[in-house]
């Protein structure tokens, strides 16, 4: 039981830590985060996606049910929590966005990378993928009807994507030195998300700490229900299925504020919503994590 908490705290430890001292960085520097986020996205994202699809040869027959258990957590989200949403007269285009899409990024792929290894990136990687592209999609559609989903080909971690499954459908390797730097600039790009995480969540306020408390419980509680109504129809692993309980109960993306600033649609009470969704994952995590780790 001891080997068991601290194994969990030793895996949460350096995922909130990062996050804490961007927070206290950007509360005594005040760093505007805007372009080192948009050199993340762009650039160093990019190439982790790149090595994490090519480094190893992908497998989708293996990672299929995962993916199809990440879209359903996702989905499933959504159409879960639609008729509560109505039935307490929550703006859906407010509420329902940050409870699908969560930081499957910024804190998803470190917490697997911790927890399991490198062997679960690919899986992780995937699922990022996948949130990535519902977000940016029906997300997006769901603030606005007139959404080219075409421009996600656009967006170089897609075009990193395209290319990375290209590479290792053909078996293509590249030499050592260039696998080596394609890595090491990977590698910058998971510090950098949670760094930027906990500068970005200094800027929101708790004003709806209501509707944001709401959030963070319904959220968590929508996706794992998700999974456990999937599970029987999939063929998931024991690393798979922990994997994609760990997904389901990631806190909101940040890029869900971001994204309703674009769209004007309350980004105040969207920041509320994902920064109390973020402060409660110091809870929801640590009881995912010991539940899903062998005791």
């Amino acid at each position: 039981m001891l080997d068991t908490i601290f194994r969990v705290l030793s895996i949460i430890f350096p995922v909130f830590a990062c996050s804490a001292l961007g927070a206290a960085y950007g509360y005594f520097r005040r760093p505007d985060m805007a372009v080192v986020n948009r050199l993340n996205m762009e650039f160093f994202a990019p190439f982790l996606v790149f090595w994490a699809l090519m480094d190893k040869p992908f497998d989708f027959m293996a990672l299929r049910d995962l993916a199809i258990g990440g879209v359903a957590v996702i989905l499933g989200s959504g159409l879960l929590l639609l008729p509560l949403a109505w039935l307490l007269r929550i703006n859906l285009k407010t509420f329902l966005p940050p409870m699908m899409f969560n930081n499957s990024g910024n804190m998803g792929i470190p917490l697997v990378l911790f927890a399991f290894g490198e062997q679960a990136l690919q899986a992780a990687v995937v699922l990022f993928i996948i949130e990535m592209v519902l977000h940016f999609t029906v997300g997006f559609y769901i603030l606005d009807h007139r959404t080219n989903p075409l421009r996600l080909l656009k967006m170089p971690m897609i075009q990193a994507t395209i290319l990375g499954l290209w590479c290792s459908s053909l078996q293509i390797t590249l030499p050592e030195p260039l696998a080596n730097t394609v890595k090491l600039l990977g590698q910058v790009s998971i510090p950098l998300l949670l760094f930027s995480l906990g500068v970005r969540l200094l800027e929101v306020n708790f004003r709806d700490w209501k509707l944001g408390v709401f959030g963070a419980i319904a959220g968590p509680a929508a996706g794992i229900a998700c999974v456990l109504l999937v599970k029987p129809l999939l063929t998931l692993d024991s690393l798979q299925y922990a994997q994609l309980l760990i997904f389901a109960a990631l806190p909101p993306a940040v890029m869900n504020v971001l994204v309703a600033e674009q769209y004007q649609q309350e980004p105040q009470r969207v920041a509320s919503i994902v920064l109390l969704g973020n402060l409660a994952s110091l809870l929801v995590i640590p009881v995912v994590l010991w539940a899903v780790l062998p005791h």
